[in-house]
């Protein structure tokens, strides 16, 4: 018989006995189990295997698992087939614990104890989950049927003596040391259980008071074990892992830090060692420890005596005790730093803890292949000077006193591990330690930079002074490395503090051009070192001669490739009207690394954009000539690439080359005088009868342009490319935009009305954000929309489903045009109810309510509008209630709340009538609400005309009575 029959015969019917009797369930239903169960473990065939579980799991959830499980815990069974049977009961005790009567409840603990201590000697994955599932039932009874349950726990696992018949009980007949472990475990899954329940929060606080109340027993029976000499590592290891599991209820370490002091003694241990540090970690990061000042005191003198442990651990390379010993001195700094700051008659031993955690900042090795130490420290040199800085100014001054010359040893030793192995020991390491070693120096860095706030500029000075003398004494033979670390502190400081008003800054300045930047990893740090200082040399633009070369330089290297054009790109940006006399060298240089394709494609966008904030600051009759001779090859290399036949290669090389064109005139301006604060206040160099720059090229290419969408009319990413040229210039130059409008309006009509794309109706957008106000372009942006709209709607006769992304920015397009000029809207061209219905459709298909939101304020004032949402308003107000009722995602219910709100506004009538006439059909919006919930939501909706975030609510909440989810924590 198949196990599916058992199920059928056995488990839908609920056995009579009793939970706490021992006796198997129905054979045929334990046969049908264990079958499955062989089938889930051993069956090679996943649908088989997917089969038993699901058969499995409904045969937990069902009653008569209260009997069978014990059946599947028989001595004779598998250990896999044990294990079902101890799960299943662990999931009956925490999930259906309603079920059983209360008059069974003494009897199934009589029996899970027995079967615990039966399980004592193994298999561990079997006696762990009776333990667990021991532990859920203490949890469901505790305090008023089980008032002290690990009192009663430790009870019935002590050694029993012999029956006076001779014979003896189960807890005689078997080893007292695996009782023990077994005790151990039980005690250990307890808190465990109760921190991984869900419970009320009443009901928890009660528990945690109830299980608080019971450590006492559990402290003094862990260090009686700890201390014994009769205990095994094995028993001692369990002891540790149990006082950890109690830490998690926050037990008070006042009343347990002898238990803790104790734990100190397994750290010489070599078996205990790892599981001694993560206990200890545990207790004294407890922030409720801050309570327990003295008994915090009491354990600083056992950290600080693990220094010589340390010392040795890190002279013999053992980088897992190091490890250890570095988590819990953290531990104890950081939690405790404030409290620990303020004892001010043991300062010294703070100190030396500091001192302790310093050493473990500058362990000897490159983190991450000769050690991973250090990184464990770096948060806690935030949290001392947060602390320190946080005194009062008084205080503040006797602590800086004392700690400020740590934080200068501290600067020496981040420097120091901060360093690069040689390029050959670099070069064998993998990319994965390469990665974790860049973000190991970016928070050097932060640490660095923020260490700057308490140590100022004598720390730019300290490292100025190194630096000079590493680069000016003939004496000095410092090897590249010290040069990078010192340079690599000045950028990190720099990159985020304004240095401009530092007196150090002018020398180093000065000293950049003396290195030798052969060495790549150097070169790199050189180039983000200049690159920091960009504010400071548009302040000092005489010092740019000097500094300028050695980016060129980095430039035609590939390797510095990201250094070398970030840099660039920010001094072009800060330092643009001072750079005339470098023009011609900086478009030369970058040009020819164009050229011979040194940079990948997105350090080429950067470096177009590095140059059109240089031409932008030209001298006006420099400006076309020098664009002219920038862009030439390129346009070259494009009229080349069309004429070809299509395939990828030429493709890839199309969009570069767009997208540089692109980059370019994203910075490209003339009248641009500065960044965004002076925009606002442009002062033109040109009269209004001159054109832009970018709009005379835009004009000359325009029918190379209109030849390569000719070719690739149907590719979208070729499309975007176009299109992205022609929106970063209009972003870019605003109204200088204009004599490309129309010109740009016929093609994109027609390249739209020939094969639709989402690029063209964003670059349509921009368009009429900017000109639709400006009478002259008003009747080519008119035909624009016109035509769009058409495509558009023929498109979408099937549904806009297929076209998501067209629909999204065919909606955003009409809403633009209903802020910026909704007289568009008059066009007898354009048929509104049919852009009405795409909107509704819209809705359908799951997008927002874009285009309904911004129509429906323009009905009064639009004749047509007004027209249109008399007629189909009704179906736009059942179409957004389905999708709050369960039709849509509920992230866009916000957006609907939007258009109810936005019709009770406008025409309050009507949708007083729609929400009737709709609301009043059974089942709907949903089977989820009654006529009476509709009723309240109508009314409430209807009361709300101006209050948008009332509206929001009321919206939210009908719509999670809608989909069952009201009261279930969404």
């Amino acid at each position: 018989m198949h196990y599916t029959d058992h199920l059928s015969r056995g488990v839908a019917v609920r056995d009579a006995r009793t939970v706490g009797s021992s006796r198997p369930a129905a054979p045929l239903c334990s046969t049908g189990l264990v079958s499955a169960l062989y089938q889930l473990y051993f069956d090679p065939d996943m649908e088989r295997k997917t089969l038993a579980q699901k058969w499995l799991t409904q045969a937990q959830a069902s009653a008569q698992a209260w009997q069978f499980c014990w059946a599947l815990l028989g001595p004779e069974k598998l250990p896999e087939v044990q294990f079902f049977g101890a799960t299943t009961l662990h999931i009956k005790i925490s999930r259906h614990w309603s079920e059983l009567p209360t008059d069974q409840h003494e009897g199934l603990r009589i029996q899970l104890l027995s079967h615990v201590l039966h399980f004592s000697s193994g298999p561990k994955m079997v006696l762990t989950r009776l333990c667990v599932a021991l532990a859920a039932m203490a949890l469901n009874l505790i305090p008023q049927a089980w008032s002290q349950p690990v009192a009663d726990m430790v009870r019935a696992f002590q050694p029993q003596k012999p029956d006076s018949d001779g014979g003896s009980s189960a807890a005689a007949t078997q080893d007292p040391h695996v009782h023990c472990l077994a005790l151990l475990e039980l005690l250990t899954v307890l808190p465990e259980e109760f921190l991984s329940s869900r419970l009320a929060q009443a009901r928890r606080g009660q528990l945690r008071g109830a299980l608080a109340g019971e450590w006492a027993v559990v402290c003094s029976m862990l260090r009686q074990l700890l201390q014994s000499q009769d205990s095994s590592n094995q028993v001692k290891e369990k002891v540790l892992r149990c006082l950890s599991s109690w830490v998690g209820l926050d037990v008070p370490l006042g009343e347990s830090h002898e238990l803790v002091q104790d734990c100190f003694t397994a750290l010489s241990n070599p078996e205990l060692f790892d599981t001694a540090v993560e206990t200890i970690a545990n207790a004294i990061s407890q922030p409720d420890c801050q309570r327990y000042i003295d008994a915090l005191v009491g354990l600083m003198p056992l950290v600080l005596g693990l220094h010589d442990q340390l010392r040795k651990a890190v002279e013999d390379g053992d980088m897992e005790t190091s490890h250890g010993i570095c988590r819990i001195a953290v531990a104890m700094g950081e939690t405790h730093s404030r409290v620990l700051l303020e004892q001010v008659e043991h300062w010294q031993e703070y100190l030396a803890l500091v001192n302790m955690i310093l050493f473990c900042t500058g362990i000897p090795g490159h983190y991450p292949v000769s050690e991973t130490t250090s990184s464990l420290t770096l948060t806690f040199w935030y949290t001392l000077q947060d602390d320190i800085l946080s005194f009062e100014e008084e205080k503040q001054a006797v602590y800086l006193q004392v700690y400020r010359p740590v934080y200068f040893q501290l600067v020496d030793v981040l420097l120091y591990k901060s360093h690069y192995p040689s390029q050959e020991d670099y070069s064998s390491w993998s990319s994965d330690d390469k990665e974790l070693f860049r973000i190991y120096r970016v928070d050097i860095s932060d640490t660095l930079m923020y260490v700057y706030e308490m140590l100022g500029a004598e720390l730019l000075s300290n490292l100025y002074d190194r630096l000079g003398r590493q680069l000016m004494d003939p004496q000095q033979s410092a090897v590249w490395q010290d040069t990078e670390a010192l340079l690599f502190g000045f950028q990190s400081i720099a990159e985020t503090i304004d240095v401009n008003y530092s007196d150090v800054i002018p020398g180093l300045i000065g000293l950049i051009p003396r290195i030798n930047i052969s060495n790549i990893m150097l070169a790199d740090t050189v180039m983000y070192t200049i690159g920091s200082l960009g504010e400071w040399l548009a302040d000092h633009p005489v010092m740019l001669g000097g500094i300028l070369p050695m980016v060129l330089q980095g430039l035609v290297k590939a390797e510095l490739s990201v250094s070398s054009v970030s840099t660039l790109k920010r001094i072009c940006r800060e330092c643009r009207h001072d750079l005339g006399p470098y023009a011609q060298d900086i478009l030369s240089v970058s040009q020819d690394a164009l050229l011979k394709e040194i940079h990948k494609s997105s350090q080429c966008m950067w470096l177009m954009q590095a140059l059109g904030f240089l031409l932008s600051a030209l001298p006006e009759d420099e400006v076309l000539v020098r664009l002219h001779s920038l862009i030439a090859p390129h346009i070259q290399q494009l009229d080349t690439l069309v004429l070809q036949e299509p395939n990828a290669t030429n493709k890839q090389s199309i969009i570069h080359i767009l997208g540089m064109l692109s980059s370019l005139f994203t910075t490209l301006d003339v009248n641009r005088q500065g960044d965004s604060f002076e925009q606002q206040a442009p002062s033109p160099r040109l009269t209004p009868s001159q054109q832009t720059p970018v709009v005379v090229v835009l004009q000359q290419v325009f029918p190379l342009i209109q030849t390569i969408l000719s070719r690739w009319l149907d590719d979208s990413e070729v499309v975007e490319a176009v299109c992205g040229v022609f929106e970063k210039s209009v972003r870019t130059l605003l109204h200088d935009f204009g004599p490309v409008v129309a010109q740009l309006s016929g093609m994109l009509g027609q390249i739209y009305s020939a094969f639709p794309q989402a690029s063209a109706l964003d670059l349509a957008r921009q368009i009429v954000h900017i000109f639709a106000g400006e009478e002259e372009h008003v009747s080519d942006i008119k035909s624009l929309i016109e035509v769009l709209t058409s495509a558009t709607l023929t498109t979408f006769q099937q549904g806009p489903r297929d076209h998501p992304d067209i629909a999204e920015s065919f909606m955003y397009l009409h809403a633009q045009i209903l802020k910026r000029k909704p007289d568009l809207y008059l066009s007898d061209q354009l048929d509104v109810k049919a852009l009405f219905c795409c909107g509704d459709s819209c809705i359908q298909c799951f997008f927002a309510p874009t285009l309904q939101t911004e129509l429906l304020p323009h009905c009064k004032d639009t004749p047509s509008l007004a027209e249109v949402l008399h007629s189909d308003g009704r179906f736009l107000t059942e179409t957004v209630l389905q999708a709050v009722g369960g039709g849509s995602p509920r992230s866009l219910t916000e957006h609907f709340s939007e258009v109810l709100l936005s019709l009770n506004r406008h025409c309050p009538a009507l949708l007083s009538q729609w929400l009737k006439e709709t609301l009043q059909a059974p089942g709907f919006p949903s089977a989820q609400v009654s006529a009476e919930q509709k009723h309240t939501f109508s009314q409430q909706l209807l009361r709300e005309q101006t209050n948008k975030r009332r509206v929001k609510e009321i919206v939210k909440d009908f719509s999670l009575l809608c989909r069952g989810l009201q009261g279930s924590g969404y």
